[in-house]
């Protein structure tokens, strides 16, 4: 009898292997979003720098060091980074379907009939109550992938992977910039507390000067009740400012992933933070600067598949097997009785109540979804670069004026205060002036800072540097 031949056989394994090898990426995605021509704030003197480590930027080789801390300790961080390799075991375990699954299998038994004749299912009998057996099979099997389903599940789990990635840049780029807005804000409050410390020991001498024309009878009861009072409420703001400073403490310490007994830094001034011109570029090139937005379009993608995937699901599904293997009696004639078995299968689903249907659907709403917040994950995204450039420009306008205003401010008060004691002016004129001087230099700090805080948020809405040409 003629043995039928393998040949037919592995061919079509290998027409599968070279159908499935030619499968191809997922077309790009095409979000239908028109990029404005240029952006409607930015500086128009501005260079264009792309610039990774955009921190050093701001002059301060105390937050460098806290940012290289961040990245290094921060549990978010970890926490991203962990879910990337999460996501590459998920792509090699999707991938591995496209090529066949080998197994080998050694195996060994013996059968001992106790006492009796047995029954039919036992090889042992009466005659022959103990049989040895032994095997050795390697195992060979593959679902033909003609649909595209598997490779789509590949593509799907691929896309998933660069979607952690990014999610991982999107992570480290958000707290970067937590780090240096609250690092900003840690010296800003020093900054106000150093102002309010210097208006409380002006305010003690405008008391003094007043309790002593008191007492000489030049100066009215009500008018020490005034200044005494203002001295109360500028020493009342104190501890309000103090809280501050020590709340943009705590959380940078939780941010570098340590109490904030452990976190030391030292005495930098306010105004050694320094800000430089950021030039946006076009609003066409945002989309490969954040990463957040790569991360939107990956997550699309990996949609895109799965509706393939949800697809190939509601049609047939071919397998082959291949065994080759040898069994005997005795261990040492194992090898000698070769044998192959070839399989096939076809599996069609007939009525499954609207299941895969439903799936595929299903699957099509998802990629609907994560195409309309691709969307607006790139109208948002033009929406934070429009709002820093807007507060960069707006804040550089009002520092030039409160400037002056600083200026006025700090004259009036000195005028004032030499009048009043030559017995020219009155105290409330005194008062007044004062008041408005600390309110002058208070608004100074939170102006630095808030336009301290554009800049990092510019960097941040423009990807901090960030490309997908350095992934």
């Amino acid at each position: 009898m003629n043995k039928p031949s393998i040949a037919p056989r592995l061919s079509v394994l290998s027409l599968c292997l070279l159908l499935n090898a030619c499968t191809g990426n997922p077309p790009a995605v095409d979000s239908g979003i028109a990029a404005p021509a240029a952006w409607q704030y930015a500086e128009r003197d501005a260079a264009q720098v792309t610039n990774q480590r955009w921190w050093t930027q701001f002059g301060s080789p105390q937050l460098n060091r806290l940012i290289d801390q961040a990245r290094r300790d921060s549990y978010d961080v970890g926490a991203a980074m962990a879910r990337v390799r999460q996501a590459q075991a998920s792509a090699v375990i999707a991938g591995a379907p496209l090529l066949p699954e080998v197994n080998f299998n050694l195996s060994a038994s013996r059968q001992k009939l106790l006492r009796g004749s047995g029954n039919s299912t036992l090889d042992a009998t009466e005659s022959d109550n103990t049989v040895d057996s032994f095997g050795a099979n390697l195992t060979a099997s593959y679902e033909v992938d003609f649909w595209g389903g598997r490779a789509a599940s590949r593509d799907s789990a691929v896309q998933t992977l660069r979607a952690s990635e990014f999610d991982q840049a999107t992570v480290e780029l958000t707290l970067l910039s937590n780090v240096a807005d609250r690092y900003a804000q840690t010296l800003a409050a020093r900054q106000q507390r150093q102002i309010a410390e210097l208006n409380l020991a002006n305010a003690r001498s405008v008391l003094d000067l007043v309790q002593a024309r008191y007492e000489a009878g030049s100066a009215t009861a009500l008018e020490l009740a005034q200044q005494k009072s203002l001295v109360a409420s500028q020493q009342r703001q104190l501890p309000q400012i103090q809280q501050v400073a020590e709340e943009s403490l705590i959380t940078l310490a939780a941010l570098l992933g340590q109490p904030v007994q452990a976190l030391n830094l030292t005495d930098e001034p306010f105004q050694a933070l320094t800000w430089p011109a950021i030039g946006p570029g076009v609003p066409s090139q945002l989309l490969s600067r954040r990463p957040d937005l790569a991360r939107a379009e990956a997550q699309l993608a990996a949609a895109s598949a799965d509706v393939t995937v949800a697809r190939a699901a509601m049609l047939p599904t071919v397998t082959l097997g291949a065994t080759l293997g040898s069994g005997s009696d005795r261990a040492a004639d194992i090898l000698r009785s070769p044998f192959y078995t070839l399989t096939s299968g076809l599996v069609a689903p007939i009525f499954n109540n609207g299941r895969l249907s439903a799936e595929r659907d299903k699957a099509r709403a998802r990629q609907d979804e994560l195409l309309q917040t691709y969307r607006g994950a790139i109208i948002n995204g033009f929406a934070d670069v429009e709002k820093a450039l807007s507060s960069i420009t707006r804040l550089d306008e009002q520092r030039d004026w409160q400037s002056e205003e600083l200026r006025q401010a700090q004259t009036a008060f000195q005028i004032s205060e030499s009048r009043y004691q030559a017995g020219a002016a009155d105290l409330l004129t005194v008062l007044e002036t004062q008041r408005t001087l600390y309110a002058a230099q208070d608004l100074n700090v939170q102006l630095r800072l808030s336009r301290l805080q554009a800049s990092i948020a510019l960097y941040k809405a423009l990807g901090g540097g960030w490309n997908a040409d350095f992934r």
